[in-house]
Formats: C-alpha cells, sequence, structure tokens
C-alpha cells in the first residue's frame, strides 16, 4: 500500500465534473420525460459540434485515469494482466455511473440537455484514460514515478502535490491580474447582498466608503511576484534538496505563464495570447525566479511559513482591486460561450486554490513535521 495523490486528485475531479455538468443550478423541473429517456434518443442529436465532442471525450479521460492509478497506488489490481484488466473495468464502470446521473439530473435543468452521445462519450474519455493508465503501469512507468517521488519529495507530501497538481488549471479562468488567484471580494459582497436583499440583515453589511481603487503598477507587480512564489515555495516544503528546487522553481514560473498565455489565447484569440505581459509583470516574473533563488536553502518548515505570509498578502493585495470593465467582458464570454463547460471547473478551482492552500499549510505548520527518512 502506497500513499497516492491520485485518489484524492480524482475525488476533487469528480466534484468538478458535478459542478460543470449541472451548472448554473437554476429552474429545476420536472419535464415530463424519464431521467433515463436520453438513453433511447436518435442518434446523432439535432446539435451538436467537433468541440462539444472533443470536451466530452477529454472531460471523463482524466477521470479514468486517475482512478485506474489510484488503484495501481493503492496496491490493488496489479502485477497481472487480469488486474490491470479488472482495474479498467472498475475505473470504466464508476466514470459510467457518474456521468448516468448527471445526464439524467440535466433531465430536470432546462438550459442542460441530456445526451445519449455524451454518455458515450464520457464513458469512451473515461475507458481510454484508464487503458492509458494501466499501459503506463504495464511498462513500468508508475513505478519510475514512484522512486522518482521518493527522490524528490517527503513522505507527506500528498497534500501539496494536488495542490501543485491543481495549480495550472485554476490559473485556466481569466484572472484581472496574472497569477491573480482567489479575487473573490467584489463577487462575494455582491452575491451576499442579493441574497439578502428585502430582508433585515441587509443593513448588517459593512458599507464601504469609496469604491475599489484599480491596482497600480507597482502593486499589481507585487501580485506577480507573489503569484508566482507561492507554488514555488509549496514546493519548496515537500522538496528534499536545493538543487531539485531550483528546477522545480524555474519548471513552476514557466507553467505559470505557459497557461496564463493559453488562458488568453482562449479568450482573446491566439494573436493576443501574450498581451497580458506588460512591464510591471515581466518585472514580477524576474522578480519571483529571484527570491526564489534566494529562498532555496530555507528549511521547508519556514518555506511553509513564507507560503501563509505570502498568500494572506497576496489575497489582501487582490481583494482590494475591483475587476475591470474589460476583465468582466471576457468572463461574460467564458460563462456563456464555448467555454461554459469549462467554467465551473475553472472558475471554482481559480477562486478558492489559495484559500485551500491557505489551510493546508496552516494544518501542516501546526502539527509539525515527522521525523526524516532516508531516500532510496
Amino acid at each position: 500500500m502506497h500513499k497516492t495523490s491520485a485518489w484524492p486528485l480524482s475525488q476533487a475531479y469528480v466534484a468538478l465534473i458535478v459542478y460543470a455538468s449541472l451548472y448554473p443550478f437554476s429552474e429545476w423541473r420536472g419535464q415530463g420525460v424519464a431521467p433515463w429517456a436520453f438513453l433511447s434518443s436518435p442518434l446523432p442529436p439535432k446539435y451538436w459540434t467537433g468541440f462539444d465532442l472533443a470536451a466530452n471525450v477529454a472531460g471523463y479521460l482524466p477521470l479514468g485515469f486517475l482512478l485506474v492509478l489510484s488503484f495501481v497506488r493503492r496496491g490493488s489490481y496489479r502485477f497481472a494482466p487480469a488486474g490491470r484488466a479488472a482495474a479498467i473495468a472498475v475505473a470504466t464502470l464508476m466514470a459510467a455511473l457518474l456521468s448516468f446521473a448527471m445526464e439524467a439530473l440535466q433531465t430536470y435543468l432546462p438550459s442542460r440537455v441530456a445526451s445519449n452521445l455524451d454518455f458515450a462519450l464520457n464513458v469512451g474519455g473515461a475507458l481510454l484514460g484508464a487503458v492509458l493508465a494501466a499501459a503506463l503501469d504495464l511498462v513500468g512507468a508508475i513505478d519510475r514515478w514512484s522512486r522518482f517521488r521518493v527522490r524528490w519529495f517527503v513522505e507527506e507530501s500528498r497534500g501539496a502535490l494536488v495542490l501543485l497538481a491543481l495549480w495550472p488549471f485554476a490559473l485556466l479562468f481569466p484572472a484581472s491580474v496574472p497569477l491573480g488567484l482567489g479575487q473573490v471580494f467584489e463577487r462575494l459582497e455582491s452575491a451576499l447582498a442579493a441574497w439578502l436583499m428585502d430582508t433585515p440583515f441587509l443593513e448588517w453589511l459593512p458599507v464601504r466608503e469609496v469604491e475599489l481603487q484599480p491596482l497600480v503598477p507597482g502593486v499589481e507587480l507585487v501580485c506577480v511576484v507573489l503569484g508566482a512564489l507561492i507554488p514555488c515555495l509549496l514546493g519548496y516544503s515537500v522538496i528534499r534538496s536545493a538543487a531539485r528546487r531550483a528546477i522545480f522553481a524555474a519548471a513552476a514560473v514557466t507553467v505559470g505563464a505557459c497557461v496564463t498565455a493559453l488562458s488568453a489565447a482562449l479568450s482573446w484569440g491566439p494573436s493576443h495570447a501574450w498581451a497580458w505581459l506588460s512591464l510591471p509583470v515581466q518585472l514580477g516574473f524576474v522578480g519571483a525566479l529571484v527570491l526564489a533563488a534566494a529562498l532555496l536553502p530555507v528549511p521547508r518548515r519556514g518555506c511553509a511559513a513564507l507560503v501563509l505570509l505570502a498568500l494572506m498578502l497576496h489575497l489582501t493585495l487582490l481583494n482590494q482591486a475591483p475587476a475591470s470593465a474589460y476583465f468582466s467582458h471576457t468572463l461574460q464570454t467564458w460563462e456563456q460561450g464555448r467555454f461554459i463547460r469549462f467554467n465551473g471547473l475553472a472558475q471554482w478551482l481559480g477562486w478558492l486554490w489559495p484559500y485551500a492552500a491557505l489551510l493546508y499549510v496552516l494544518v501542516r505548520v501546526s502539527r509539525g513535521e515527522a521525523p526524516p527518512k532516508m531516500a532510496t
């Protein structure tokens, strides 16, 4: 039995699939149709696009992959062809049951359409991911990853690895400041006011005397530095050596820049992929790399404490600024256009990732570290 990041990742991914499948969670009502009636609908459906087909396959492929990977890492269904086949079958069946439940519930959402084609593509994507994970185990890639993880990371690193794996996906949702995850104050304030409307509790809300002001370039630079430095420090808190920390920091900053460019390309078109790379942002990336290099010798527990400080400062600065009008228009593109299937996935990751990281590091710092073990 091995502790594996694949199992909590698969659970998180299930939650994200549920949110994306049932978004926007409004106007539930019976429409006089049995929830399983979609299974007998004619093929192909009247309205479909190539993007929809690819999205349904790609949406469930990671789930099948993570489920089989978690079975393998936890010692289940391993080392025999029949065992791998059983792992593939169980993972595909679990994904099929989830997809069936989501399609059936969509029958009660007028804004969503239950589809047997979507169901088939979801199951096919999960099967493809499950087969891929089993094939990697067959050729020994899973064992090599296990040995790599033991060499690079401390034993209690699963939570940090899950957060680091989710970080690039959180960056896919457009942010008003590059790498600015967790900017929720303005939306939370508006949502709370709407929820309390026509109730006496509305008067309990604090009233701001002045409107939120946009970030000046210097503060934006600091936010970019912190946004790039936080995943580096989180990695430092579970990585064994300074040399490996340096490699990780360079990779993390590079991934952050590339995923931000991908998000811009998806939002505004490929020609604008690097339009966000202004002078303060460029200096912010350079500053993050310089600080990451300077902090290489800091002990793991000290790095965890620095993550707490960086997160609190980052969230404080970000949430003192409003989202720009142009940024709000970009969000409408995601929420109403072709990205609606990914809106819930990326949006909630972008909002909640820093708070999940804050909670994880706080718990870890408060309970201390286990005695170190020799790497093999």
